[in-house]
């Protein structure tokens, strides 16, 4: 194709200086037509797998450069968006700036009520892990298990193996069934494991109640953090995805505060259990209104449900140019569905090993044995009000991913991984000096405080929200459901040994060399993230799906 006559066909797209944005078509295959939603007339056909973008040209790049044209970015909040410079590349070589003559529209569409409907599951994620350290003590003297210390461990841990397993069920039934209808069938083990804990009148109800909570848990952990990164806009994708890890740490804190009236009624422990039943059933309900997952549905084949739902969640305004972008990038539309022995492919496994390693960074580091056993540390530190400064550590997990969420999309992804897990390495090493040099020995009680305050205020600023951010971001559309579910398998199964074997580790080498070891795991992880993790703020899905695996 001559430059000249690109020139011309380029111009067309452009109409009279009043157009506020390019439309373009998509996806006419050659199997079907498919009509776009709105006021396009132009299409995009699929030629062995190049995109021609109504104007025929010769590379699949250059359509979709030529489309993106004029496509600002709209905001979740409905705030214009600045014009920007576009490149396009002619066939001739030529590259040349293209900008907008006006910025675009406002969105018409709105994602915040469903990120919130959502993170109903992350609440109930948080609030089962945090529900049985209040309630243990009066559970166990109801059920006649006081001095079974055995079976007290069990009601504890089942719920950690029931995760494990939900969060491999995960990954294989959103992709099966999609994310909404995941939801919904995830509230079936949330509800009826809350009941049976709730009214159960032996020791093997309940661990079954506890195991069927642990399930539907471990479901939720795998598919809030995807379904949320895969309907959020670009720009605010960082932000709404760490909400999910805010929520997650509201619902351990709404634990500890249904635990209150504990001390006046003994029994209010079923009270606390059934509570759980509530959010479950909002959950279910919530979905049946909420939209699919557009990368999902296309997937599938559903083209024009694709387009209802990004109708939805951006505005009509955007349809042409999400649909687009997911031509473009899909090449696993038109690939089979990716296996569990995909993921271990040359194809895909480095991505998937640092997936698998954030998440067992993330544990390694010690947080769950800080969060689990902070108040029988401060009690040996000789704090008076034990509780008060476990409530304190509470606190700062919530500040912190509060303002983790304001950075997300501000700062990177990266840099706040590494910030984090270098704070948690200063405040470790903090805990152990506290516990071994004897000049510090009159302040060990204020020092043990401050460093797990500290610990968990850096965990949440990055090792705690971003992982379970990053991780559906960087990996490709084909595999995304079964390899964040394999990360989340190891965050629980590293989750589970650690909270098995952590006081017999302390009993033999002592806190002060445990948590200089879990110090040594932060500065490894340093090390990893700055030589193995990509920057994801500011680039959609797509986007990094090509920049990650170029031959798609």
């Amino acid at each position: 194709m001559q430059a000249s006559t690109y020139a011309v066909k380029t111009s067309a797209c452009f109409e009279a200086g009043n157009r506020r944005r390019v439309t373009a078509g998509f996806a006419e295959f050659k199997s079907s037509n498919v009509a776009l939603n709105g006021n396009t007339s132009r299409s995009i056909c699929m030629r062995d797998k190049t995109a021609c973008s109504g104007l025929c040209l010769d590379a699949a790049d250059m359509g979709m450069k030529l489309t993106r044209a004029g496509c600002g970015v709209e905001s979740l909040f409905r705030s214009t968006a600045k014009p920007r410079s576009v490149k396009a590349q002619a066939s001739a070589g030529d590259v040349e700036d293209v900008t907008p003559i006006k910025p675009q529209e406002k969105s018409s569409g709105v994602v915040l009520p469903f990120v919130g409907v959502a993170c109903l599951g992350a609440i109930l994620f948080g609030y089962h892990l945090g529900v049985v350290n209040g309630a243990l003590e009066y559970l166990a003297k109801d059920l006649g298990i006081a001095e079974n210390t055995a079976l007290q461990g069990w009601i504890v841990s089942t719920l950690l193996a029931g995760a494990t397993v939900g969060s491999f069920t995960g990954g294989a039934l959103a992709d099966q069934f999609g994310r909404t209808r995941t939801f919904q069938l995830d509230a079936i083990p949330l509800a009826v494991g809350a009941f049976l804990c709730a009214t159960a009148q032996s020791v093997q109800t309940m661990i079954i109640g506890r195991l069927l909570a642990g399930i539907g848990i471990g479901i939720s952990s795998a598919i809030v953090p995807l379904y949320i990164s895969e309907i959020s806009p670009t720009e605010v994708r960082g932000a709404l995805g760490s909400v999910n890890q805010l929520f997650i740490c509201i619902g351990i804190l709404a634990a500890l505060v249904a635990g209150l009236p504990l001390s006046g009624n003994p029994i209010w422990w079923r009270t606390m259990f059934g509570i759980a039943a509530i959010p479950s059933i909002l959950l279910a309900l919530g979905m049946a209104f909420s939209p699919e997952s557009p990368r999902w549905l296309f997937q599938q084949g559903k083209l024009s449900e694709a387009e209802k739902s990004i109708k939805t969640l951006y505005g009509k305004e955007r349809v042409a140019e999400v649909m687009l972008d997911l031509t473009s990038a899909n090449q696993g539309s038109a690939e089979p569905e990716a296996g569990w022995f995909d993921l271990f492919s040359s194809r895909y496994r480095k991505v998937v090993s640092v997936g698998a390693a954030l998440f067992l960074f993330q544990q390694l580091a010690g947080i769950n044995a800080v969060v689990y056993y902070s108040t029988s540390v401060f009690r040996s530190a000789g704090i008076a009000s034990d509780v008060a400064a476990s409530a304190l550590v509470g606190a700062a997990n919530v500040f912190g991913t509060a303002v983790a969420s304001s950075l997300m999309d501000r700062q990177g992804r990266k840099s706040l991984l590494i910030t984090s897990f270098a704070g948690m390495a200063a405040s470790m090493l903090l805990l152990s000096l506290s516990f071994t040099w004897k000049v510090l020995a009159p302040y060990s009680g204020t020092l043990a405080v401050l460093g797990t305050v500290l610990y968990v205020l850096s965990f949440s600023l990055g090792a705690g929200p971003v992982p379970a951010l990053l991780l559906p971001e960087i990996f490709a559309s084909r595999i995304r459901a079964k390899a964040v579910a394999l990360s989340l398998g190891m965050h629980w199964i590293s989750n589970f040994v650690i909270g098995l074997y952590f006081l017999s580790v302390v009993n033999k080498f002592g806190i002060s060399s445990v948590y200089l070891g879990f110090a040594s795991v932060c500065l490894l992880a340093v090390l990893y993230i700055a030589g193995n993790v990509v920057e994801t703020k500011g680039r959609s899905l797509e986007e990094i799906e090509r920049a990650l695996n170029p031959a798609i």
